[in-house]
């Protein structure tokens, strides 16, 4: 995975111009600009972080064009068993609502340049895919969809996607008899392909299998949540580099909770280890990663980490703070 930059911690006031559905239980919200001014420039498999009237801060991938410079368009289903901001999103949010949105981050960028694209995503997994589709033809790009949903009625953007001709396959797992065979699929992509995917968490673990031979800067994925919990136990002290603080980090609670309490103002959003916006330098000791963004490579560079999530193998741990 390609690290993304994180962004500032500045909002922008939006309005909510239209809500419009889009498939069973999903909905798209249209965000314009309060003020008229442009939308902060994004590419294509971007995401920015809306702050809910309920005091919940969500991340959603923004699915229209990068070309269009006057609004963000996300797309959320309502999960019953979620954390609660799709709920409120579809049950409470009305048109003209107001919101504080974030700046956009880019976590799951697409190589504009390869050669060809295999693009797989699993329900609302679809949202950065449309924007990476429309960025992929207006270049002129080889690729193909490979679209899975548990039932056709949740298959949403359909038409918008088919209608580049033969180059999206559907797969509805209640109709073909089981989930989308990743194994075959990936077996048969081209050796120059970049391999990109997102949706629900098995999927993402049978890509990650799938894929295990192919050079890691070729395979691209994104989580809508951790899979790994976070770290919580105590032994260690973050040492913050600017102020000279040390802070002991006590049992059951997070080097961003621990910092929190001592009154230090830290940037985060998803607290989960998925959005990169806790992403903070590190300058001596060893991390404990458990985030969901850093590669292999990265991780062992120990030169980042995610305060919100990860936590020290290191008896001390210096940050750039």
């Amino acid at each position: 995975m390609t690290l993304g930059t994180a962004a500032d911690s500045k909002t922008v006031a939006m309005r909510l111009a239209a809500i419009t559905c889009a498939a069973e239980q999903v909905n798209l919200y249209e965000f314009r600009p309060v003020s008229g001014a442009p939308v902060s420039r994004f590419t294509a498999g971007a995401h920015v972080d809306l702050h809910l009237p309920n005091g919940l801060v969500r991340q959603y991938s923004i699915m229209n064009g990068e070309e269009e410079g006057d609004r963000y368009v996300i797309a959320v289903k309502r999960e019953a068993a979620g954390r609660g901001g799709s709920r409120f999103m579809h049950d409470e949010l009305r048109v003209g609502t107001v919101l504080e949105v974030g700046q956009p981050r880019n976590n799951f960028p697409l190589i504009e340049t390869a050669a060809h694209s295999v693009l797989i995503a699993g329900g609302i997994g679809v949202t950065p895919i449309v924007s990476m589709i429309a960025r992929l033809r207006s270049l002129g790009r080889s690729w193909e969809l490979h679209y899975a949903v548990r039932r056709r009625s949740e298959a949403a953007f359909l038409d918008e996607l088919r209608a580049g001709g033969d180059c999206v396959h559907l797969h509805v797992d209640e109709e073909q008899g089981g989930v989308l065979d990743l194994a075959r699929l990936i077996g048969a992509a081209p050796a120059e392909a970049h391999l990109y995917c997102c949706g629900p968490t098995p999927m993402l673990e049978a890509f990650t299998a799938a894929a295990s031979s192919w050079p890691a800067p070729r395979v691209h994925l994104e989580h809508f949540s951790a899979a790994l919990s976070p770290a919580v136990e105590s032994g260690f002290i973050v040492e913050l580099a600017r102020s000279k603080l040390r802070v002991s980090i006590p049992p059951g609670q997070t080097i961003l909770e621990a910092l929190r309490a001592r009154g230090v103002a830290v940037q985060a959003s998803c607290e989960q280890g998925i959005c990169g916006s806790c992403e903070t330098r590190v300058l001596a000791g060893e991390p404990d990663h458990r985030d969901m963004l850093l590669s292999c490579e990265e991780k062992a560079a120990n030169e980042v980490m995610m305060i919100c999530c990860s936590g020290s193998r290191s008896p001390v741990l210096v940050l750039d703070l």
